[in-house]
């Protein structure tokens, strides 16, 4: 057979082998003649698995599955509800009142009307009016307030009282706190009772010392400013203990013209059947 013959016959065995004839390279010289690719072997590097030859990922559809509805993403988890109480409600409170949502308390009780301002405050920001105080609107309220002060955590009162001064702990005593702002009712150093109570403001301030109650006045009006002082228990000249309607309304938002003010009505008439004349009284920082 000649060469012409067999180089036919090379090549037609190669296009129905699945074969490829390589042509010679640039430089001339002459490589395998023949590059067979067998089924099942793998693409040659100078390919890509695309259909149509391009370059980047491949567009090959994805396998099946990846296409499905990722999870819902878990509700934000819920710090106070109704009912809760402590310092955190009491926080949660003092910021409501600052945006105007709440004017009650603070009282560190979750209640009824906290729940309703809290709902309130998550329906006019979009949130779920669920009334309880889950982490997102713990953060918004945070971001649109300022960090609450002590009185603005106590500003009606409910703060523990301080240790009693030592001229406190015989006899009968009015003993009363400006530093934790309370009044303890104690008897031979046993504490019966203990209320918030308001001071003077820094132009009539509270005096303090030891003193006595020289005159108790049920229903007494001050002649100085026509306000009423009932349950009046007077101690230094015009300054007295006694219910104040104020800071049952607002709190420390106000001050008293020098005397004792207390805010819980029921306290101070119990205290009043109980205090006598010429029981001492000790005002202390």
């Amino acid at each position: 057979m000649g060469r012409a013959a067999i180089a036919v016959a090379v090549a037609g065995a190669a296009v129905l082998g699945g074969c490829t004839v390589q042509a010679p390279d640039g430089d001339g010289k002459r490589r395998s003649p023949v590059h067979i690719e067998l089924p099942g072997d793998t693409p040659s590097p100078d390919r890509t698995p695309d259909d149509d030859g391009a370059d980047g990922p491949s567009t090959a559809p994805a396998p099946p599955g990846d296409d499905k509805p990722s999870a819902a993403p878990a509700p934000p988890r819920v710090l106070w509800s109704r009912g809760d109480t402590g310092r955190d409600v009491r926080e949660l409170q003092a910021r409501l009142r600052q945006v105007a949502w709440l004017f009650d308390g603070p009282t560190g009780t979750y209640d009824e009307s906290t729940e309703r301002a809290v709902s309130g405050f998550q329906g006019k920001r979009g949130l779920p009016r669920t009334g309880r105080t889950d982490t997102v609107t713990w953060q918004r309220l945070q971001g649109m307030t300022r960090e609450p002060g002590t009185w603005d955590l106590y500003l009606m009162g409910g703060q523990p009282a301080d240790p009693p001064d030592a001229r406190c702990t015989t006899g009968r005593v009015l003993c009363i706190d400006k530093t934790s702002r309370t009044l303890r009712w104690m008897i031979d150093g046993r504490t019966v009772s203990t209320m918030a109570v308001r001071f003077g403001s820094k132009g009539t301030p509270t005096r303090e010392g030891v003193f006595s109650v020289y005159w108790k006045s049920r229903d007494h009006v001050s002649t100085l400013y026509d306000s009423p002082m009932p349950y009046a228990m007077f101690f230094s000249g015009g300054q007295a203990v006694h219910y104040s309607p104020d800071f049952a309304a607002r709190g420390y938002a106000g001050a008293s013209h020098g005397c004792v003010n207390v805010r819980d009505e029921g306290a101070i008439v119990e205290l009043y059947a109980q205090v006598r004349d010429g029981d001492k009284v000790v005002v202390s920082w």
